[in-house]
């Protein structure tokens, strides 16, 4: 059997009788207006190669200069993650050909990154904490993307040639490296996923970065070993690259602890390697031979000036930091009053910012919890989109649950309005309107309704009648449906006793 087996160890199997150490490589693209070294736009979706200068397509005599930006946004993701920030750091050359490397090396930090040394908890599902050691967060720039044509997988092997663009080339990114996790056993996969995610929110909280996975700007690297005891020495790492969903992280964990079991199991020894993770069928495929640190022969970058942020800005960056993902929740979830199994659903559902945004526009925490864990999350489901990008905004829910607390229409209803928001109809005033659907407030419609389903079913107005109440239920409902769920059931109630102990 070869390291490219596909065979696998049931995974309970596999971590009963290995212990899975991982390491996680973060890469997120900062969210400057300009790349890290030249005055080159960032953009997403422009034409191939527009959003280049000299410097980005590593034409000779062009000079790089540093993103102020940038650096500050790689101190306030230090600063989060706990870390020290190096009072001098400095960029070297990492040298290796690649096409999408127009000058042959990327321009990163090695061994003086600007954070260092932190920590960050992550939070698992059932509320358990994780710590994570980070033991590094460095600044460097972003390759340009390779596009292979002609072949059936989109990687180079089989394509009958490849493009190149460069407008990617040169983005600031930070890279965040963590030690050894150790200690996670069979949770492994579940640790891998709340950290990334957990690194994903508090992006968006520093407003350094949109942090969209789906456009690559958060990409995994997922490192993963297994050795027979917590106490032996680390076993020889795989490194699955660019994993771009948290699912895919958690995945690509389970995998590579059953296909390295498989490869332990039968003698074989695990090769250092670089690996593809395939989306579409759950599995990771050999890349190429993974190089150690010397094999990139890193030097200082002789074009670039040591960065030396001052404490003084320091500590003024420290003091702007927002109230951070984890805090923010504890403090939501005791405002809002949910027990913790509803917060952690809400967190895993993406719909934090969602329903503070509900509250704010009015609703009940509550009932904004009900609309995006409900209905909206069904609906999110079954399109297969993420929550937020229904056709709905907070405000509109707000709206809605307006509608329902003044009567104007029913649970019910509202479901109906919902439906005609989602479909493109309107505000929930709007539909309401268009649609007909205000609750009848009339009573002379509402007896109309009565006595007719009286009438039809007299047996059962008589056991209601005689003291039992039984019957009622059923009297109700063919008055909600003659009224197409527009009468009021508590009123119609009312009404219906009313009738009947009139004789």
């Amino acid at each position: 059997m070869s390291a490219q087996t596909v065979d696998l160890v049931d995974y309970d199997e596999a971590v009963r009788r290995y212990d899975p150490v991982i390491g996680i490589e973060v890469h997120v693209e900062l969210g400057t207006r300009t790349k890290m070294f030249d005055a080159a736009p960032q953009t997403f979706g422009d034409e191939p190669n527009t959003a280049v200068t000299p410097v980005s397509l590593g034409l000779p005599g062009a000079l790089p200069v540093v993103n102020g930006t940038a650096v500050e946004y790689a101190i306030r993701i230090g600063l989060a993650l706990n870390c020290q920030i190096a009072e001098s750091c400095r960029f070297a050359r990492k040298n290796y050909f690649y096409p999408d490397v127009p000058k042959n090396f990327q321009t990163s930090q090695y061994d003086e990154p600007i954070a260092f040394d932190g920590y960050l908890d992550v939070e698992l599902d059932d509320g358990e904490i994780f710590r994570v050691q980070i033991e590094r967060a460095h600044m460097e720039e972003d390759a340009g993307k390779n596009t292979h044509v002609g072949g059936s997988t989109g990687r180079i092997q089989g394509a009958e040639y490849s493009l190149v663009d460069y407008n990617r080339a040169g983005i600031p990114l930070v890279e965040i490296v963590t030690r050894p996790i150790e200690g996670a056993g069979e949770r492994a996969p579940e640790v891998a996923r709340a950290y990334v995610q957990t690194l994903r929110d508090i992006f968006r909280a520093l407003g350094v970065s949109e942090a969209r996975m789906e456009r690559g700007n958060v990409r995994a690297d997922v490192n993963l070993s297994l050795r027979p005891t917590p106490e032996s020495v680390l076993g020889t790492r795989t490194e699955t690259k660019n994993v771009n969903s948290f699912r895919s992280v958690e995945r690509a964990v389970r995998y590579e602890v059953s296909r390295q079991a498989a490869v332990l199991d039968a003698g074989d020894t695990v090769t250092q390697e670089t690996r593809h993770w395939h989306e579409d069928t759950g599995i990771t495929t050999a890349g190429r031979v993974k190089s150690d640190a010397e094999d990139y022969r890193y030097f200082p970058e002789p074009d670039l000036v040591p960065v030396n942020p001052s404490r003084e800005w320091v500590e003024e960056i420290r003091a702007t930091l927002p109230e951070l993902p984890a805090a923010r929740r504890r403090r939501l979830q005791g405002v809002w009053g949910f027990a913790d199994a509803e917060m952690r659903d809400v967190v895993n559902a993406g719909a934090i910012e969602l329903i503070e945004a509900t509250v704010a526009a009015g609703a009940s925490p509550a009932a904004a919890r009900k609309w995006w864990m409900g209905e909206l999350a069904r609906t999110a489901k079954t399109q297969e989109v993420e929550l937020g990008d229904l056709p709905i905004t907070p405000e509109q829910i707000g709206q809605l649950q307006a509608l329902v607390d003044s009567g104007r229409i029913n649970d019910k209803l509202a479901r109906q309005v919902l439906e005609g928001v989602l479909a493109g109809e309107g505000d929930p005033e709007q539909v309401v309107v268009a649609r007909g659907l205000e609750v009848v407030s009339d009573d002379g419609p509402l007896l109309e309704a009565i006595d007719a389903t009286l009438a039809a079913q007299p047996d059962l107005a008589e056991k209601i009648r005689s003291g039992n109440q039984g019957p009622i239920g059923a009297i109700i409902g063919a008055v909600m449906k003659a009224t197409r769920g527009q009468a009021d059931a508590g009123r119609v109630r009312e009404l219906v006793l009313e009738r009947l102990s009139e004789g």
